[in-house]
């Protein structure tokens, strides 16, 4: 967590997060075509890059992290640009027990890697979403560990397996209706650029 405490200040000075969260902002709402009045969650927000791009999308959104830096940067954000729908909430979802009501729509953009218990996070989604509602997930495509090299301190996951995740899913009580490559990540590691793909899945609850 201090590492992205550490990180939360120059989070938006990237231009590749700015436009993958408008890339992933896009497609999210041309399939699940949200109305005025949804409520969203973003789980493990960061700065709100992702819900800044969907901020008209939804009537109120609720941006939960576990990281007090960058929940402090998202408040700065919501004062100086007057974002009167967005709810800041530093917050660890997978231990506190909190009652913030039910959601039309729940999304995360690069988060579940860093989550152990994915069978945990998919029941505690589940449990947050209306009947009908959309669970859209943007992450890492399984990779060789080398992602996170630079990072000596990251225990999660060398991104997802398509299948492995569609099934964690659907057993937690997901319908997957949509998979997609959306964005590829460019890094240079040891001189040579490296490729990482990241893929957009969406799944409703039943």
């Amino acid at each position: 967590m201090k590492h992205f405490d550490k990180q939360a200040k120059d989070w938006d000075n990237n231009p590749m997060k700015v436009e993958r969260a408008e890339i992933f902002a896009k497609e999210i709402i041309e399939y699940i075509k949200p109305k005025p009045s949804d409520n969203a969650l973003e789980f493990g927000c960061g700065t709100g890059l992702l819900s800044y791009q969907l901020k008209d999308a939804f009537e109120t959104i609720t941006l939960a992290d576990n990281s007090e830096g960058m929940i402090q940067v998202l408040q700065d954000k919501i004062k100086n640009l007057s974002l009167t729908n967005f709810k800041p909430l530093l917050v660890d979802l997978l231990e506190d027990n909190l009652d913030i009501g039910k959601f039309n729509a729940i999304y995360s953009l690069m988060t579940l890697h860093h989550i152990h218990d994915l069978n945990k996070v998919s029941n505690i989604f589940h449990s947050l979403l209306e009947t009908d509602g959309y669970l859209c997930i943007a992450d890492l495509v399984k990779e060789d560990g080398s992602f996170h090299k630079e990072h000596s301190e990251f225990d999660g996951h060398n991104g997802f397996d398509k299948n492995e995740l569609s099934n964690i899913l659907t057993r937690n009580g997901f319908k997957i209706e949509y998979y997609n490559i959306s964005y590829i990540i460019e890094k240079e590691l040891e001189g040579e650029i490296r490729k990482y793909p990241l893929f957009l899945i969406i799944c409703k609850k039943i």
